[in-house]
């Protein structure tokens, strides 16, 4: 397939790039500054380096994609709207040039439910949403701008991210949270992204994800 990364220089971004790459397909890492891109994978595939929150600007980078994966993150705890920014730039890209499929990684902590142990949703994830209160607004309205097309979305929520390699085994769930689910590597929930590109039952739903 053809593939379009954005936050491909942070963790979870080059696990895709890397993982996709081994896989075969022809891969372009969206990115602000080239330069972070570890060298070893510079030239193995193409480079857009470009202002991700301009929907002009990423235009040539997501036309004629299979699909587009967002692994954008925010650094820090403060006020930010890196992740809705760039989907609401992804969406007008996507729109302007007729491609479809779209992936986005947010966050399991964002929504706490029956579907949680007690602990975590009463206390643990409670906790999780004060101390990370700025992101997780901003994530909540990426969803939100992304609920609201036609495109052929899915958002995928991970647990915890932790720089472990690929489990043997690890869960998902369709629109609901996963019980005692409390972490997940960045290589599983790559892994899980290039296989739901392809999942019709996972369009315009959320995955939960975990190690």
């Amino acid at each position: 397939m053809k593939l379009a990364v954005l936050g491909a220089t942070g963790g979870t971004g080059q696990q895709l790039l890397r993982q996709a790459l081994d896989l075969g397909h022809e891969v372009t890492a969206v990115v602000r500054d080239a330069s972070r891109l570890p060298a070893d994978l510079r030239g193995r595939l193409d480079v857009a380096q470009t202002d991700v929150m301009d929907p002009g600007a990423i235009a040539s980078a997501v036309k004629g994609r299979d699909a587009v994966l967002s692994a954008m993150g925010a650094r820090g705890r403060g006020p930010t709207t890196v992740q809705s920014g760039s989907i609401a730039a992804v969406i007008k890209a996507m729109t302007q040039t007729q491609a479809r499929r779209v992936l986005m990684v947010s966050a399991g902590g964002l929504v706490a439910g029956a579907d949680d142990g007690l602990f975590t949703q009463y206390v643990l994830k409670p906790l999780v949403q004060r101390m990370l209160r700025h992101s997780y607004a901003d994530l909540a309205e990426a969803e939100r701008l992304l609920r609201a097309t036609d495109l052929d979305w899915t958002i995928v929520r991970p647990s915890r991210l932790t720089d472990g390699g690929r489990s043997a085994r690890y869960r998902t769930a369709l629109d609901r949270n996963i019980r005692g689910g409390l972490s997940t590597t960045r290589a599983d929930l790559a892994h899980c992204m290039l296989n739901l590109i392809t999942d019709q039952s996972s369009i315009h739903r959320v995955v939960s994800v975990a190690s």
